[in-house]
């Protein structure tokens, strides 16, 4: 997280509390307006699941953006949370607890902390490398006892639930997938709510200080393994509410909860996102939901589009999409944005040959593996190409080296229209 984001900027503007509010209060209503604009079972389902990973990330990024630890396990606080939500709901269906479904996710979140709480001590002693590698061990450690300990984790097949067992509240049964989607969605706003409300405690800013220099703040009195535990726990809690949350909705609990696979794709989501800003894991996790629900349909080796994208927002935009956003708001602000404009228009077009250029080329050498007949048969937006076909290869090889050396050009351009464009704003007192 920055120092200043741009809602606290906000806020310090005259008028700016009411406008702070006002951010939420159009998130809620968006959040109740989606499915009734969106109604079809599908896009219910991907708002369901964009909603936890929403959650997820923003509990990631707890430890990455704020704390500055990089974990390569936080799926393991996800997914004993999402076991210990399915064991409750079978107990409460068995024994006639009066637990409603909608308090389920708490005991999701008291499983991810439990476990935070039980493991975050050793793990914090140290950050950077130590921890990440450590966060690593366990997580293999506890996915790999997921298949041992059958009677707890259910081995591979799982544990399967039913949420329409539990006692009804207001006369839901959350049977029906628009009742989940707003059970999700109000656990979304809460955890969003009380995620950034914690950036702005004491604590959330001493994080802050321990990310970016952590022996000038135990100079100052504080110990930075006590802070990083603190840290560690509160992201363990939120992402166990996400692992409880994805229980209800799966009505199932399985090994896939705790994996590495997992863990990367939250980290994916959060660093693509942004990390420094608080919408940037946000802006990540609805990126990546509708890539996976999107790729998996359409090729097999969309993994390989992952890692891409992943390397080139390393390489081209380590503050990810918030970053970019970002950049352009002193711009906005002093009214020289106009200035880039015909410059990205410029180099879109070669930048988007450069990039099915790439597609072509992946995708021809992963169908001419593929088995004889419509397995060699590429369908790119519509245009059918055989993978066996020499012509195939010839276009894929001119579209990724055409495409790239024009909009190298392009892109040189768009520099230099961001020089004059930022010259005016820094002119005008917008940029310092």
């Amino acid at each position: 997280m920055t120092d200043a984001t741009a809602l606290d900027e906000l806020k310090e503007q005259p008028g700016g509390n009411l406008r702070f509010y006002g951010i939420w209060l159009i998130a809620a209503a968006a959040l109740i307006v989606l499915p009734l604009v969106f109604s079809s079972g599908s896009s219910l389902t991907s708002f369901n699941l964009i909603g936890i990973a929403i959650i997820f990330a923003l509990s990631y990024n707890i430890l990455l953006g704020q704390t500055g630890l990089l974990s390569f396990g936080h799926a393991v606080h996800y997914g004993l949370g999402g076991f210990l939500a399915v064991h409750v709901m079978n107990a409460v269906a068995n024994y006639n607890w009066p637990l409603p479904l909608p308090f389920i996710p708490l005991v999701g979140g008291v499983g991810g902390l439990a476990f935070a709480i039980l493991v975050g001590w050793v793990m914090t002693k140290r950050a950077g490398t130590v921890f990440a590698m450590i966060s690593l061990g366990i997580g293999e450690l506890v996915a790999s006892s997921s298949l041992i300990l059958r009677s707890v984790f259910g081995g591979e097949s799982g544990i399967t639930t039913d949420r329409t067992a539990l006692p009804h509240m207001f006369g839901w049964t959350f049977g029906p997938q628009r009742q989940v989607y707003y059970l999700i969605a109000f656990w979304v706003l809460v955890s969003a709510i009380a995620m950034y409300a914690l950036t702005r405690t004491p604590l959330g800013r001493i994080c802050n200080a321990v990310r970016d220099n952590p022996e000038r703040v135990e100079f100052i009195g504080y110990d930075p393994h006590v802070v990083r535990y603190f840290a560690y726990g509160f992201a363990g809690f939120f992402a166990g509410i996400a692992g409880g949350l994805t229980a209800i909705n799966f009505e199932i609990a399985n090994s896939a909860y705790l994996g590495a696979t997992q863990s990367g794709i939250v980290l994916f989501a959060a660093f693509i996102g942004g990390t420094a800003y608080f919408f940037g894991p946000i802006l990540g996790a609805i990126l990546v939901t509708y890539l996976q629900l999107g790729l998996t349909n359409i090729t097999t080796v969309w993994q390989l589009y992952f890692g891409i994208i992943f390397i080139g927002i390393v390489m081209f935009a380590p503050g990810g999409i918030a970053g970019l956003l970002m950049m352009h708001r002193p711009l906005v602000r002093a009214g020289s944005w106009p200035v880039v404009i015909p410059s990205y228009l410029l180099a879109a077009l070669p930048t988007l040959v450069f990039a099915l250029g790439i597609i072509l080329s992946i995708e021809t050498v992963a169908h001419y593996t593929a088995s004889e007949g419509e397995g060699n048969i590429i369908n790119l937006f519509g245009v059918p190409f055989d993978a066996t076909a020499p012509t195939t290869w010839a276009v894929a090889a001119l579209l990724f080296v055409g495409g790239f050396l024009i909009a190298r050009l392009t892109w040189r351009r768009v520099a230099d229209a961001w020089d004059r464009a930022a010259t005016i704003a820094r002119d005008r007192g917008y940029l310092a």
